[in-house]
């Protein structure tokens, strides 16, 4: 039986972001599971998110993991990428893929976007204490940048507000005494793929492959592609390379 695949979605998302993405590796023999992040339920309410960290998200999806049956594949896109890096060092894992990961504590931002994003924040006043509403004019300039209107339109109606704590976590780690996103020294127990997006501003190339060197990860680089892997046109060549690579990975030496 193929390891079941954790699908781990990005801030203001939910589980809907896999829709499409998850259905290569569904008829390849896996079974997904694409939760929603704490508080990014439809059903929650707007300030379910409010004081939820980091390390939340890592337990929840770590926790998950560990239920199944045997070892899974945990994927993440963006920051929820950042969440599956943290989680893989709290539990056993077949393998771990990240799709345009935000960067763990240390890594430093490799383009103007990441610093804006990054400083944006503090124009909120105690962002931490509240829940962010999604931009959805960056989201459509800069995550869903390659997608068609009526996809981009259709996205950013079920976006959903994000921690603001996490967000502060992730995008001013160099704020943080706790170290809250240090993914740790040394690579992971289990092989990963790391991947980037060409053109993506929002976590670009340089930085992600940082990540991937700490991680001491596979790292790859899809040419012509920007931040949202599983769902801008080219998403099944993402989806055909991770395949690629995972059966690699349980091939017979």
């Amino acid at each position: 039986m193929l390891a079941p695949i954790v699908m781990t979605h990005g801030a203001f998302c939910g589980g809907w972001a896999f829709e499409d993405f998850r259905k290569p590796f569904e008829a390849a023999g896996h079974t997904v599971l694409a939760p929603d992040l704490r508080g990014h339920g439809l059903g929650d309410r707007a300030d379910a998110v409010v004081g939820v960290s980091m390390t939340d998200y890592a337990r929840d999806i770590a926790e998950l993991c560990a239920a199944q049956s045997q070892p899974a594949i945990l994927m993440g896109h963006s920051l929820g990428g950042l969440v599956a890096a943290l989680a893989a060092r709290k539990t056993q894992l077949r393998a771990v893929v990240l799709l345009a990961p935000s960067a763990p504590w240390g890594v430093a931002s490799s383009s103007m976007e990441e610093a804006v994003t990054a400083f944006g924040l503090h124009m909120l006043g105690p962002f931490w204490a509240q829940g962010v509403a999604p931009d959805a004019s960056l989201m459509r300039h800069y995550s869903l940048d390659r997608m068609s209107k009526p996809a981009q339109e259709a996205a950013v109606a079920r976006l959903r507000p994000e921690s603001g704590r996490a967000l502060w976590e992730a995008l001013n780690w160099w704020l943080d005494p706790f170290m809250t996103t240090s993914i740790g020294v040394g690579p992971l127990d289990a092989p990963c793929l790391v991947m980037a997006g060409q053109r993506d501003v929002v976590h670009p190339p340089s930085t992600v492959r940082q990540t991937a060197t700490r991680l001491g990860a596979t790292y790859r680089e899809m040419p012509g592609m920007s931040h949202w892997l599983l769902g801008e046109p080219g998403w099944e060549d993402v989806a055909a390379a991770t395949l690629e690579w995972l059966a690699e990975q349980q091939a017979p030496a």
